[in-house]
């Protein structure tokens, strides 16, 4: 494998960290939102990851296969005030567990920094590289 495939492997698997940072940002901006653009409560979305070749045989690199949303039902919250209270006075709220969304973007934050610093290595190995006829 080059050593420029490392360049390409990274960029793709930064691409694709951004994206799920994106995703993870959306749901986190709708957690509390009691409805979505269609008049229901919003669904938690989750993203899908494939490997995909690169220009060589021997290189993949990673894109988003798809972003579907999650099926679970929506959280129950009790508020008979509310305008959107059913007859028992419970609210359909979004399926956005606040938590797990925060571990995915430090675990998505924490990714992209990785193929940072791989990236970073990279390019330093190739201008010692260039330095060594010197």
């Amino acid at each position: 494998m080059s050593l420029f495939n490392v360049f390409n492997i990274s960029g793709s698997a930064m691409s694709a960290q951004g994206q799920r940072l994106n995703v993870v940002a959306s749901n986190l901006a709708n957690a509390d939102s009691a409805t979505s653009a269609n008049g229901q409560p919003y669904k938690a979305k989750q993203i899908v990851f494939s490997a995909v070749p690169l220009n060589s045989a021997d290189a993949q690199g990673v894109r988003v296969k798809e972003v579907r949303e999650d099926q679970s039902p929506p959280q129950m919250k009790y508020d008979p005030k509310h305008p959107m209270a059913d007859e028992n006075g419970y609210v359909a709220m979004p399926n956005v567990n606040v938590t797990e969304q925060m571990v995915d973007m430090i675990s998505a934050s924490r990714s992209y920094q990785n193929n940072v610093e791989t990236m970073n290595a990279a390019k330093s190995m190739l201008l010692k590289t260039l330095t060594i006829g010197q």
